[in-house]
């Protein structure tokens, strides 16, 4: 099973570190996944707007690429203006819709304010609902105040946090194995 990690901004390091943690939780678990963290900092970005699939250059091909290969989806994003970043929410808009259909999604999130865990549930879960990904209930939402200056966890909660999630996030990719991604005709 492949996985990926995406880190959901081109700014900043909380998310990769946050990713770096989970990874190492799944890893732990003994599964046998290929796990890979994707920055989308590391690609050349451009606007979706409506052109032809070939037209977009070819990191935009690589990314929807990755996503289709994937079985499931650790999704990392800071909160910026109570928002997940342009850059993540456009690369949503690149993907076909059933790119992520019936696959597990974890989310983890890092905000400057504590009330901004519900840009979760008001703007992420809503777009991976769209997806119908298997979203797990247990996302966590990091503080600045959970990390020391060289950006470490230092917080012991937000690592138990992580290690539920990752637990469940495994729970749901075992399940995803047995569920069949196209509708069945029942006529």
């Amino acid at each position: 099973m492949k996985i990926l990690l995406v880190d959901g901004t081109i700014i900043g390091t909380k998310t990769g570190v946050i990713l770096e943690q989970v990874k190492d939780y799944i890893e732990k678990l003994n599964m046998n996944y290929t796990l890979e963290i994707v920055s989308l900092a590391n690609y050349e970005h451009q606007f979706v707007d409506g052109r032809p699939f070939e037209n977009y250059n070819d990191d935009m091909k690589l990314l929807v690429s990755k996503f289709e290969q994937a079985d499931g989806y650790i999704i990392a994003t800071p909160i910026f203006q109570g928002s997940i970043p342009g850059v993540l929410k456009n690369t949503f808009d690149f993907l076909p819709p059933k790119t992520m259909r019936y696959k597990p999604v974890s989310i983890v999130a890092n905000g400057g304010t504590y009330q901004h865990h519900l840009v979760i549930e008001n703007q992420l879960k809503p777009i991976l609902d769209y997806f119908r990904c298997l979203v797990t209930p247990n996302y966590v939402y990091t503080h600045s105040s959970h990390f020391d200056e060289n950006n470490v966890i230092v917080e012991e909660d937000v690592h138990e946090r992580l290690r539920e999630l990752a637990r469940v996030f495994v729970q749901y990719v075992e399940m995803s194995k047995t569920l069949c991604k196209e509708p069945i005709d029942t006529h």
